[in-house]
């Protein structure tokens, strides 16, 4: 099963639907891309709820107060676990010229390709979001 396209969709399908807040199963791996989106300015913020079973995220999405489009205007899966795709510093990605990013998995952590790139280290592209 893969968890991190789960959470891809359910983001993706919360602003299809226009949803406010989307909730989802916690892990590290999510949390981190979570709070790359924060970073980045795609989320408004987003909150864990701790629980004894399973730790859920509840995510505030983005939307642009006059023309009620998301923050969000796609959000891609790159690696998935029949293929994973990884990328050194020389070919990391650039998504849409640069105005988007690329969520890098490396050595020292998740980040952005932009900051794999200033830490001159590759790893596997998670995912795109523009």
């Amino acid at each position: 099963m893969d968890t991190i396209g789960d959470y891809l969709t359910r983001v993706r399908n919360a602003i299809k639907a226009n949803h406010r807040i989307v909730e989802v199963s916690a892990s590290g791996m999510k949390k981190e891309i979570t709070r790359i989106l924060k970073d980045q300015g795609f989320i408004l913020d987003y909150k864990i709820d701790e629980n004894p079973v399973q730790d859920k995220i509840k995510i505030a999405l983005k939307y642009h107060p006059t023309t009620k489009q998301s923050a969000i205007r796609k959000i891609q899966r790159a690696s998935r676990p029949g293929l994973r795709k990884f990328s050194s510093v020389e070919d990391m990605p650039r998504v849409l010229s640069g105005l988007g990013i690329a969520i890098i998995s490396t050595s020292k952590g998740v980040m952005t390709d932009k900051e794999a790139k200033k830490m001159n280290c590759g790893g596997e592209v998670i995912c795109y979001v523009y």
